[in-house]
């Protein structure tokens, strides 16, 4: 029987404390990334009065709704020495119209300062790797076989990743016991459970866990095997039980997941509920739980013989590998793709230091026939 822990109720304000660095006196160099649609924007500095030259990321996030915040109905006893729960509904409510045309309207609402709040991560001091991992830049898809792992990705993950001394200092309790939801401390199918950076720990809407295995010899799916299936097991069944207790979220709302290429190579699992867009959860990225379960249950070793793709980004020393054995960033002529062809040098490639408009019209150019004379004068960016 494996011992099994429920660990005290998850308390924000116990985890608090004091950094080495003043956030206000972060001094911007430049933007990584401004994503519209998560509301959220990463930008990449120092703090000048600590160093000159390390470099730290700070990620500004609009926190997601809670349920609570757009109460309108008053309790008909409310206690008069107890505040009033802000609400975006409440006379601190500051409304400047937009527009109004018929039954449609727009506005800019400030809301009281309680619910303007910014959820914040700092990276300090932040590697060449994390700035890579949070920038914009070019994407490509790589097909790994297992032969492509042993002899490219193997070899340079073992050489090159981040420290694991954050996710060992977890499983041997010496930082983050406040946050642990849940553990089981079976060296075998143990785990821990707790919240991922990305979660405030007060949203249930945007629960988003990790299980962190206590095995330290899985990197990732590659390693797994039959063997490996009482962990995987147990974690599904004891994480979902936790989640249940704690959350009140039913086992069919969860979605539970590995990255592959994972963010750090120790084995641990995404949980998030499904009504959850979370980042990482497309197809190239994400392999479900349960899939991987079936998977190893129908052939012992798939993951040896398997071949998985995954992203990498422009700028990762792993992309220049890949790209000095198979060409990933050539692009291929619609006549190449109907051979089966190698793309030719000659192929216009996209660059960074190119203009935006430039790489439009090589974008029209490749996907459209060959254009004529007349048709290139006529074209604005020909």
């Amino acid at each position: 029987m494996s011992e099994q822990t429920n660990s005290p109720k998850l308390n924000v304000s116990s985890e608090i404390k004091s950094p080495t660095y003043d956030l206000s006196k972060f001094r911007l160099n430049r933007i990584l990334n401004n994503n519209s649609k998560c509301k959220s924007i990463t930008l990449l500095g120092t703090f000048p009065d600590l160093s000159e030259t390390d470099n730290a990321i700070v990620v500004f996030e609009k926190n997601a709704y809670r349920e609570s915040d757009v109460a309108t109905e008053v309790a008909v006893e409310q206690n008069a020495e107890s505040p009033a729960k802000p609400s975006y509904f409440s006379r601190d409510l500051t409304v400047r119209t937009d527009f109004v045309n018929n039954i449609y309207a727009s506005f800019q609402c400030v809301p009281h300062k309680d619910l303007c709040a910014v959820k914040s991560t700092v990276i300090y001091p932040a590697t060449d790797k994390h700035v890579e991992k949070y920038s914009v830049c070019q994407k490509y898809l790589i097909n790994e076989t297992p032969d492509l792992y042993e002899t490219i990705t193997l070899p340079y993950i073992s050489s090159s990743q981040f420290s694991l001394d954050w996710v060992y200092n977890i499983l041997e309790h010496k930082q983050e016991t406040e946050r642990i939801v849940f553990e089981d401390n079976n060296p075998e199918t143990g785990f821990i459970l707790l919240p991922d950076l990305k979660w405030d720990g007060r949203n249930v809407d945007n629960l988003y866990l990790l299980g962190i295995v206590r095995q330290r010899d899985i990197k990732s799916l590659r390693d797994l095997n039959a063997s490996h299936l009482p962990l995987l097991r147990n974690l599904r069944q004891s994480a979902k039980q936790a989640i249940n207790k704690r959350y009140g979220l039913n086992s069919s709302q969860l979605r539970m997941y590995f990255h592959y290429q994972p963010s750090f190579y120790h084995l641990h699992v995404h949980i998030n509920p499904i009504r959850n867009d979370a980042p990482g959860i497309w197809c190239e990225k994400s392999h479900m739980l349960d899939m991987v379960i079936n998977n190893l249950e129908l052939l012992p070793d798939y993951y040896q013989r398997a071949s998985l793709p995954f992203v990498l980004y422009e700028g990762n020393k792993l992309l220049d590998l890949y790209d000095a054995r198979l060409g990933v960033r050539k692009v291929d002529t619609k006549e190449q793709l109907d051979n089966d062809g190698a793309a030719d040098d000659t192929v216009e490639c996209f660059t960074d230091e190119e203009p935006e408009e430039a790489r439009k019209c090589k974008r029209i150019r490749l996907s459209t026939p060959e254009p004529s004379e007349a048709d290139l004068v006529a074209t604005p960016c020909a």
